[in-house]
């Protein structure tokens, strides 16, 4: 598990093709990988990856056909910096929200707005994930856990304030730009939990016509607050 608070901002080193998948070398710039050992988790731009190499100034990990299939993980290449997280302990401050490292989705940014010292960012989700996307709430983009300051469909609003620019690799942003997307892992239990007995029958039984839970839905019910 993670915070979604960045830690440094590293560089891809390489990525070399292995059997079928990539381990990917990554370069940690100040993280401080004194209490890292092998086998533990450090999130690469959202990504939870194993620790299989420690080398000294970074570490390598394998990235699995599925995971280069389900992030953009595909688009990264030597030199790309990336946001990088080491896994939470008993004692970290939750700064930001709890994030699992597994991606829901890729999502692209669409718009870039200068707004005083704060840079606006609008990006589109991929439609199954909009539902789990409310005013308000978190999301975790490339790692970075934030606050949604709008919602238009499956886009919604962010506004980034110049630290989060200096400290992450959100500085870099252009429309076009493909993001990694974890939405609120509440929001996930939350659905499941409204399914009631139905959550024991087969996704083909439980979804006849879809399990469109909704900001309104939820607002209806007393989950949200106005």
């Amino acid at each position: 598990m993670f915070t979604g608070i960045i830690e440094s901002i590293g560089s891809i080193r390489a990525l070399t093709p292995k059997g079928g998948d990539v381990r990917v070398h990554v370069e940690t710039g100040k993280l401080d990988l004194s209490d890292v050992k092998l086998g533990d988790s450090i999130a690469v731009n959202g990504v939870c990856l194993t620790a299989v190499e420690l080398p000294g100034n970074g570490f390598a990990a394998d990235v699995s056909r599925e995971t280069l299939d389900c992030t953009a993980m595909n688009d990264l290449k030597s030199g790309s910096p990336v946001n990088l997280e080491k896994a939470l302990t008993p004692t970290t401050r939750l700064g930001g929200h709890l994030v699992s490292g597994h991606v829901d989705g890729v999502g692209e940014v669409v718009a870039r707005t200068e707004n005083a010292r704060a840079v606006e960012f609008r990006i589109r989700a991929p439609k199954e994930l909009a539902k789990y996307i409310a005013h308000k709430g978190s999301i975790t983009v490339d790692g970075t856990s934030l606050t949604v300051n709008a919602v238009d469909g499956a886009e919604f609003m962010l506004t980034i304030i110049p630290h989060t620019l200096s400290e992450t690799i959100m500085a870099s942003y252009q429309p076009g730009r493909r993001v990694n997307l974890e939405v609120d892992l509440l929001a996930r239990y939350l659905e499941r939990l409204l399914l009631g007995d139905k959550a024991a029958e087969s996704d083909s039984s439980q979804r006849p016509a879809g399990s469109n839970i909704t900001e309104s839905f939820l607002a209806a019910n007393g989950y949200l607050k106005s």
